[in-house]
């Protein structure tokens, strides 16, 4: 089984590894990812406020100039601990004894808005890009589906896939095979913000307990969360979770 995760517009600073972008999963992707990052260190180099202001997503001149560095020199480190929004928050991934963090690093496949698919343990550096912006004439979701979908479909062949990502990113990869999702619903109303927590925490629980199928997965019990409904239409079958008040 293999699971898989969007990443966070929030990352943790430092590292202790070097970057080698030619280790990071599918190999294939390294000339198409060597040209992006091109790409995006030019922009950073020129410094444009304007441009950076959109791709990074940041109004403050402040902030956006703490973003400006080298980043294919900068240290390097886990993508799963890099990463530290409120699903990373709610995973707590450092907090996981080893054989939970071992699960993760083998099982977790991040859709990353700069590098593309990457495997949990992969080793990257601190960058910022907003979600949905271009890197110059470089449509990030439509270049990563052009040139890695197939790459990831072939890969996950023979895997069941527990698909955590939120909806834009199936813009990079959207399997073509049987695949589960999850929905939250609270007083009946479907959520969002918490729905990133819950993410975390059922990928916390199912990594505890080493799950190894979705017949696994929907048996395991998640505390404050219950199954209401499953529905499959076509390939994909979503579980519908109520949140226990």
């Amino acid at each position: 089984m293999k699971i898989l995760l969007a990443p966070s517009e929030t990352k943790i600073s430092g590292g202790e590894a070097a970057f080698a972008p030619d280790t990071l999963l599918f190999k294939e992707l390294l000339p198409y990812r060597t040209k992006l990052l091109h790409t995006y260190m030019n922009i950073l180099q020129k410094g444009d406020m304007q441009i950076l202001s959109k791709m990074f997503g940041l109004k403050k001149e402040a902030d956006i100039r703490s973003h400006i560095r080298d980043i294919i020199h900068e240290p390097a480190m886990k993508a799963i601990e890099r990463y530290t929004g409120v699903a990373f928050d709610h995973l707590d991934y450092p907090a996981l004894d080893d054989k939970a963090k071992s699960y993760v690093d083998s099982h977790v496949i991040l859709n990353s808005n700069l590098f593309g698919y990457l495997r949990a343990d992969d080793l990257i550096p601190e960058y910022r890009l907003k979600q949905g912006e271009a890197v110059g004439d470089i449509k990030v979701e439509k270049y990563y589906h052009e040139h890695g979908a197939d790459l990831m479909e072939a890969w996950l062949a023979d895997e069941e896939i527990l698909d955590l990502r939120a909806g834009f990113y199936d813009k990079f990869y959207k399997p073509a095979k049987a695949y589960t999702t999850l929905k939250f619903i609270k007083e009946g109303k479907v959520v969002s913000h918490w729905a990133k927590a819950y993410r975390g925490i059922v990928l916390r629980e199912i990594a505890k307990a080493g799950i190894e199928s979705i017949d696994d997965f929907m048996k395991l019990p998640i505390e404050g969360l219950s199954i209401k409904e499953i529905q499959t239409k076509k390939n994909k079958t979503e579980i519908i979770y109520d949140i226990e008040l």
